[in-house]
């Protein structure tokens, strides 16, 4: 029954009560005239069904659509159309079916979750599917913990994200919800027009998950408003117009004429303001960048679980030093080749910090990378031999990496890239035999008369603690330095100084003895020394400590070029050898940005001994320090697994079962929670009834129950009826006249001159229950399910009080009287 047969009204052909006129009498209550008695036939079917859905739909899609647009940027192709617009489907028919069944919300939600699981295949993740429409587990799998996991994905991967396709679950499922929620909203809520609220938090949930490039953004918001404008217009007109108790078929022509007159005319006014706004709102409004998730959020990657490659510079320049480590197709003109940007110094080693800010963050990439860099493009495949690590060897800006080894899918996965840094990273790790291709930017290297005339730029890299820094570092950066004011000055003035104290010396047969490492003692020990004996690596960080302590930014890079001894020849594959390993600095110049200056000395023969005399003297006594443990081949560079062993004889995988329950249990809780939630608020609310402190209470309360439970089903009883005017609209509702002796007999109860006893509580409740069990029995199973399930009884108390709040409060106090 709908609420224009009943609300304010009796049945008809009920009995009057008192000084009450006979029921069915009254203005507008089944006599064919008066206010709504046209309307009652159009209203008892849901508006899903009429012929303004179409324009409550065309509407969503508009909106929507222009929400959807937003993923293009991040996309980096027309890819994102087909899980964007098919979530778009899915939820509008979702949401089209509940208004039309009048399903619950529970019911709703469980119809969302199966048409997820059932589509999601086919339009967010097709290479998981038969044929690319029948899900398979692997479908399953992927929808459930991308549900979970994709957003963190999402945020924290360099676009475009067609280079995961798994992602698509994202784009998916945020455009289902906000699709179904406001559809809900349009075809059944008093006021449509708070549709468009789901719809701009859509909007705000796209720019949250894109990137620093705008799609469209003024288009999209005079879309969105225009169409929401015309939509309300629309929607209220339709409110005025039905309102008309009586139509002809001229009248219905001339509305007809007045509803598109207005519509055009808005239009057009709309249109020409969205025009102007069009071109005047790029000019008056602020240039400002729009806020993002991937910019603030840091990705979860910990680099400081890898081993700072600079530890491994002797085992190549000594141990490996003939070994191929792999072969690259072509090295621009200057290239170097990078394996890793090291910007934090503790005292023992350089590494890598990715914290964020001058040494940017690490972020999950696939084959193409968005970047704002300059350069001129080329591809670059690499062959590797003999190299094994997780550090990936790589030229100057990457635009994307493309595995194409045999372990290429791990590989893909687990690849990161810095882009402050111009540092990857593959968690699978690389070993002889795997291959790749990069796509990278050359930047242009300026030399070194324009560097020492050029700009040093300030750069917030992280502190090196005072302890940590060898102790007689600081005076002799200000020995090299003197009087000198200018950063560029003094930064080649102390390459100068290493360069002409120093004695290139890896420690190899007929060089000077040399130690490995780069500590704050070994460091230390190279610039006490009247002639400095290292290689790259002792160099390198002596020039960018010093450096920093001069007030220069600097970090340091281990990488590879060839030199002036190496057999490479420009324009032909070049095969790098453990000999071309190199370390440099890197400084921020204006202009140039992150430009290499190296701190090598020229190779010198080693010190000749002085002549020995006839007599030879005893060896002294003071010998040099024992070098430190030099890492291995296996050990340098490459994930370290201690536990292997352990993790190979582990029968089950904990985490992985936690991480699955964890995904099923989510729409789980979500489909069952609100079931519990409902049945058991209904019971609480029974109980509190049933034992009332005041008989009275007790009895009023049965009733409660009775109008409740006959709201449940379907019968609206009017809110300010009395006892007796809603068991007239029960009885013409379902035809059970014992609802009329009941009314009587709670009237007779509450209102008498004594208090009911309890044996008359008790005979009360079992007629109540006699009643509601009778009622549900003549309905269908799923009437019934439906029922027990209803809000609607819980609405309709809400409604005659303060709120939500008030009702919950009233339901857990036992002493909280219900209004007799």
């Amino acid at each position: 029954m709908s609420d224009e047969n009943t609300r304010g009204n009796l049945p008809a052909g009920a009995p009057a009560q008192g000084n009450q006129p006979p029921y069915g009498t009254g203005t507008g209550y089944r006599t064919g005239t008066g206010r709504g008695t046209t309307r009652r036939k159009e209203r008892e079917q849901p508006r899903a069904l009429t012929r303004f859905a179409l324009v409550d739909a065309a509407a969503l899609v508009v909106m929507l659509g222009a929400v959807a647009v937003g993923f293009g940027p991040v996309w980096g192709s027309l890819g994102y159309l087909l899980p964007t617009v098919g979530g778009i489907v899915v939820g509008l028919a979702v949401a089209w079916v509940g208004a039309w069944r009048r399903f619950p919300a529970v019911v709703v939600t469980a119809l969302a979750v199966l048409a997820y699981v059932l589509f999601g295949g086919a339009l967010a993740l097709p290479h998981t599917s038969i044929a690319g429409v029948v899900p398979t587990l692997d479908t399953l799998r992927e929808l459930l913990l991308g549900s979970v996991q994709g957003w963190k994905q999402f945020i924290t991967t360099v676009p475009p994200m067609r280079s995961f396709p798994d992602l698509g679950v994202v784009p998916f499922l945020l455009m289902l919800v906000v699709a179904l929620v406001a559809g809900t909203i349009a075809w059944r809520a008093k006021h449509a027009v708070w549709a468009v609220v789901p719809v701009v938090v859509g909007l705000v949930g796209v720019i949250l998950l894109g990137t620093l490039d705008a799609a469209m953004p003024v288009v999209q918001g005079l879309v969105i408003a225009i169409a929401a404008l015309l939509w309300g217009a629309v929607r209220v007109m339709e409110a005025r117009v039905g309102t008309h108790s009586i139509t002809t078929e001229a009248s219905r022509e001339a509305t007809r004429r007045l509803r598109w007159h207005r519509v055009r005319t808005g239009a057009v006014i709309l249109g020409a303001a969205a025009l102007v706004a069009g071109f005047v709102a790029p000019v008056i409004m602020p240039e400002q960048p729009r806020t993002v998730l991937r910019e603030t959020i840091v990705p979860p990657l910990d680099v400081h679980q890898f081993t700072s490659p600079l530890v491994a510079f002797r085992h190549y320049a000594k141990d490996a030093r003939e070994d191929e480590l792999f072969t690259v197709s072509d090295l621009p003109e200057d290239g170097r080749i990078r394996l890793a940007t090291l910007d934090r110094y503790d005292g023992v080693v350089y590494d890598a910090s990715g914290d964020g800010g001058d040494t940017g963050v690490y972020t999950r990439v696939g084959e193409e990378i968005a970047t704002a860099s300059e350069g001129t493009p080329t591809p670059i495949d690499v062959e590797v031999t003999g190299y094994s690590g997780v550090w990936v060897p790589e030229i100057g800006n990457l635009t994307g990496v493309e595995w194409l080894g045999g372990n290429a899918e791990a590989q893909t996965d687990g690849t990161y890239y810095n882009s402050t840094t111009s540092t990857a990273i593959t968690t699978a790790g690389i070993k002889p035999g795997d291959t790749y291709r990069l796509n990278v930017l050359m930047p242009e290297t300026p030399d070194e008369d324009t560097l020492k005339k050029g700009t040093i730029l300030d750069a917030d890299l992280p502190e090196t603690e005072t302890t940590a820094m060898p102790a007689g570092l600081p005076a002799k950066a200000l020995q090299f330095t003197g009087e000198e004011t200018d950063p560029a000055t003094k930064l080649f003035l102390i390459r100068d100084g290493l360069q002409a104290s120093g004695v290139l010396s890896s420690g190899l047969d007929g060089e000077v003895p040399s130690r490995p490492g780069h500590s704050a003692e070994r460091v230390d020990t190279l610039v006490e020394e009247e002639k400095m004996v290292g290689d790259d690596e002792q160099f390198a960080v002596a020039l960018a400590l010093m450096a920093r302590q001069a007030g220069i930014p600097a970090r340091v890079v281990m990488g590879f070029y060839p030199d002036k001894d190496s057999e490479y020849e420009e324009g032909e594959p070049w095969t790098v050898l453990g000999s071309d390993v190199h370390a440099w600095i890197e400084v921020p110049y204006k202009g140039y940005g992150w430009v290499p200056v190296d701190a090598v000395p020229d190779e010198k023969p080693q010190i000749q001994p002085e002549p020995k005399s006839e007599q030879v003297p005893k060896p002294p006594v003071l010998q040099d320090p024992e070098p430190p443990e030099e890492p291995d081949k296996a050990k340098a560079g490459s994930v370290e697994d201690d536990e292997k062993d352990d993790a190979d004889n582990d029968l089950f995988d904990w985490g992985l079962l936690g991480l699955i329950l964890l995904a099923v249990g989510i729409p789980l809780l979500l489909i069952v929670g609100p079931i519990v939630a409902i049945l058991a608020y209904k019971a609480r609310r029974r109980t509190a009834r049933r034992t009332a402190d005041q008989p009275a209470d007790q009895i009023s309360g049965g009733w409660h129950e009775v109008v409740d439970v006959v709201t449940d089903i379907g019968t609206t009883v009017p809110p300010g009826a009395t006892r007796r005017e809603s068991a007239g609209v029960i009885v013409g509702a379902h035809q059970v006249p014992a609802t009329l002796t009941l009314a009587h007999r709670a009237d007779a109860s509450v209102f008498g001159r004594g208090e009911p006893t309890q044996a008359e509580v008790d005979s009360f409740w079992a007629e109540v229950d006699a009643l509601v069990g009778g009622l549900r029995s003549n309905l269908s199973k799923r009437r019934r399910v439906r029922a027990a399930l209803s809000l609607r009884s819980v609405w309709a108390r809400v409604g005659g009080r303060r709120g939500i709040l008030a009702a919950l409060g009233g339901l857990g106090s036992r002493r909280k009287k219900e209004s007799r």
